[in-house]
Parts: C-alpha cells; structure tokens; sequence
C-alpha cells in the first residue's frame, strides 16, 4: 500500500534533500521523482501520488508541521471559533497548487500501461488529525468533541467534504486516472455516526465526482469497518472497495455484490515474513477474489525494515499466478493515510 517510504533506499536519499517532508510534499520535482521510484524498482501496474492526507486542513489554513519519529502535529481546532476561522475552500489551491503540479508531471513521465492513482484522507479521519493535533489512539477528542459541541463538528465535516471534494476533482484535471479516499479511522465510529460521518460523506464525494468525471474510478477504504462493509459497499462504495488485513477475504467476498472491485488484502506481517507462507497467502487471496474485478494490494502500508526481495517475490507471484479465471489480478500499492 504505501508505495514509498523508510523501505525504500532511493526514498531515504531523496528525503535528504528536502527540508522537511512538508517541503517533499510541495516541491513537484521531488514528489514526482518519490512517486516513480517504486514503478521504476517494481512495475507496479499504478502509481500513487506521493503527498499526505494533512495538506487539505493545511491548505485550509491549520499549521502543520512533521517531528521526526512522532509524525503530524497540528493546531488543534478547539470550537466553533477554530472552525470559523478556516480558509475558504475557494482558496484552498494557493496551498496546493504544487501538488497539482507534481500530479501533471506524473501524467507525462508514467509508462501509458500505469494507471496514475489520485488520493485524498476522508472528512471524518482528515477531522480526528485537526480535533487532537495529532494522531490517537481510538479518536478520544473528536468523539469528545461530537458529544460537547455537535454542530460545530458538523461544520466542520461539511468544510472537509467540500474541500476535498475540490481536491480530488482538481488532481483529475491535473491527470489522474482514479482517486482514492482514506477513511483510516473509520473502524473508531458505531452505528448511526459511521452512518452520519463515514458513509454520508463519503456518498456525497462520490456522487459530487460522478456528476463531473463520470469515467474516473473511485477506490474507497472505510479502514476498520469490518462488517459494516456490507452496508458501506451497497450504499456509497464508489467503483472499488479496499479491505484492511484484519478483514476476512472469504467474507467480504461472499457479502459484497461481485461487481464492485475489490483492492486487497495481504497483511504487511506476512511480507515482512516473506518465505512460503507469503506465496501461499498471496496465492490464496488471488483464489479467493478469482471471480470478480480484483486488484491484489496490501491491507495495510508497508511497513519500516521490509524486505525489497519480498516485496520482489510478492510482485513475482501475483503476475506468475493464475487462479481460476483468465487473467491474473493487477498489482498496486496506494498509501494507507500518507504519511511516509
């Protein structure tokens, strides 16, 4: 799934010359060069945008910085007037105009078999960052936040939607061919609010990129969802659906309808692994989603200190294999939430 990164020899040198991973994420020519890197190692069949779900409450004016070993940290958004105070979505591209950049740049350097994979980080996990300043552990603030001050969440929500709304559709124009959303907290909401913050908004983001873009795929990935996936898939799931490494493939193949692709799901233990069980596992999910549109992928990213072999003898594997259909399924790697 995260495509670059610590594994990656030729990442942690190109991260040398960047200030800061911020200054990575707004220079095109370097994030352009960190996104080819695994297509020029691997092959991969897609190329995802090198760029962090954070830029969008970045650009819509929340300080954000990166503490190496810690991660994001940013100014948290305490009440209503924290959320007022937000930048409009109509300016939101004098932050991000470099990444539209980095996105024509992929377009005209990727081979014309590489799908080039657009991406954004769901309302409700982009409003989880913004509430605590940071990643935590179960979502404590926001659904603190929920409770205390409702509306002002809800405001919030509907600023994140609009504007990433606007994001996905402006890395279209810049050229990409699919987007994809991260809702990597969703698994931390129940009932009616993963209803109200996790599939509402996600319906309407589809809905809003379909008016417009009708052809461009749309991947959605409720991280954690676990069976509300049955209902997630049947209401707002967009073009494909992608399964965390905790989902049963077995399951989700039998409950979700056989049109809807499926990215999924290898756990990144059983890369790190590597040897015959990775084969095997790897060999089995292809069995498993055999009848239907399937694109092999990780549940997870890849994680610090992975094997370059095995991701080798992962990508050897899935193209090699035939399960019981014709073809062999795609091989793609999008991050889980961004962060490198």
């Amino acid at each position: 799934m995260r495509q670059a990164g610590r594994y990656l020899p030729e990442y942690r040198q190109l991260r040398k010359q960047a200030r800061d991973f911020l200054t990575l994420c707004y220079t095109p020519e370097l994030a352009a060069q960190v996104s080819l890197q695994p297509i020029q190692r691997f092959g991969f069949d897609a190329a995802i945008l090198f760029a962090d779900i954070l830029l969008v409450p970045h650009s819509l004016g929340t300080g954000l910085r990166f503490v190496d070993g810690l991660g994001p940290r940013l100014s948290p958004i305490t009440g209503q007037k924290d959320v007022g105070a937000l930048r409009p979505v109509q300016e939101i591209d004098e932050v991000l105009a470099p990444v539209y950049e980095t996105v024509a740049i992929l377009s005209d350097a990727l081979p014309r078999t590489t799908t080039l994979i657009g991406f954004a980080g769901a309302p409700w996990t982009v409003a989880t960052y913004m509430i605590a300043g940071r990643g935590v552990p179960g979502q404590i603030p926001a659904l603190r936040f929920i409770a205390e001050q409702r509306d002002s969440f809800d405001h919030l929500l509907g600023i994140l939607t609009k504007a990433t709304i606007h994001y996905l559709q402006r890395q279209i124009l810049a050229g990409a061919e699919v987007v994809m959303l991260f809702d990597s907290w969703a698994g931390s909401l129940v009932g009616a609010e993963f209803e109200r913050y996790v599939e509402k908004p996600t319906l309407e983001i589809v809905r809003a990129l379909k008016k417009v873009h009708p052809e461009v795929p749309i991947i959605t990935f409720p991280r954690g969802a676990g069976q509300r996936l049955r209902r997630f898939s049947r209401s707002c799931c967009g073009d494909c659906i992608a399964l965390d490494e905790q989902t049963d493939p077995l399951w989700a193949n039998a409950q979700i309808d056989e049109r809807i692709c499926i990215q999924g799901n290898l756990h990144p233990e059983v890369l790190i692994k590597g040897g015959s069980k990775l084969v095997r596992t790897a060999q089995s999910i292809s069995d498993n989603f055999s009848g239907r549109p399937h694109i092999f992928n990780l549940g997870h990213g890849i994680r610090p200190g992975t094997s370059i072999r095995h991701v080798e003898i992962l990508v050897q594997t899935v193209r090699e294999y035939r399960p019981g259909r014709i073809g062999s399924p795609l091989v793609c790697s999008p991050p889980v939430h961004g962060h490198k």
